[in-house]
């Protein structure tokens, strides 16, 4: 099993939302970075864990734990013309940007906050938590990962 830390705006999609979600299940769309889509696309797996992080907002931090449900799939919403995530160059026999479904494991007991984040030493090589990473989707250690948990 690998963990991973997968960030959303709450404005956009929270944690709340997905745990509304039928199933508390729904496809992570609109991925348009080469590495966390290849990520998605060659590392994760069905049953992988991953934190829910909530970006670009007031206290961004891990409000969640959420579980790979599908492996990577062709993300649609790049040939929608509709969509915030259309990419003309992208179509259904040459996809280019790819997506997975999460579930709804838990939320933690409180979000811990990024600013928290940076003050555990055990966390001082985290991805999230070096200097210009934007990443909406990296991975964690296991070493990470337990001590996330052992600060909720």
């Amino acid at each position: 099993m690998k963990y991973w830390l997968m960030k959303s705006e709450p404005s956009t999609f929270s944690i709340d939302d997905l745990q509304r979600r039928p199933g508390k299940t729904e496809h992570w769309d609109g991925v348009r970075n080469y590495q966390a889509r290849n990520f998605m696309r060659d590392a994760m797996r069905p049953n992988d864990l991953a934190f829910f992080y909530h970006s670009s907002c007031d206290i961004p931090g891990i409000a969640g734990i959420i579980e790979i449900a599908r492996g990577a799939y062709p993300d649609f919403t790049a040939w929608d013309p509709k969509s915030d995530y259309r990419d003309s160059n992208s179509t259904p026999d040459k996809p280019i940007w790819y997506m997975v479904d999460v579930r709804f494991k838990r939320e933690l007991a409180r979000v811990i906050p990024l600013a928290e984040l940076k003050g555990n030493r055990a966390l001082k090589d985290m991805l999230l938590l070096r200097r210009g990473t934007r990443l909406s989707i990296q991975p964690v250690t296991a070493r990470e990962w337990n001590a996330i948990l052992a600060m909720e």
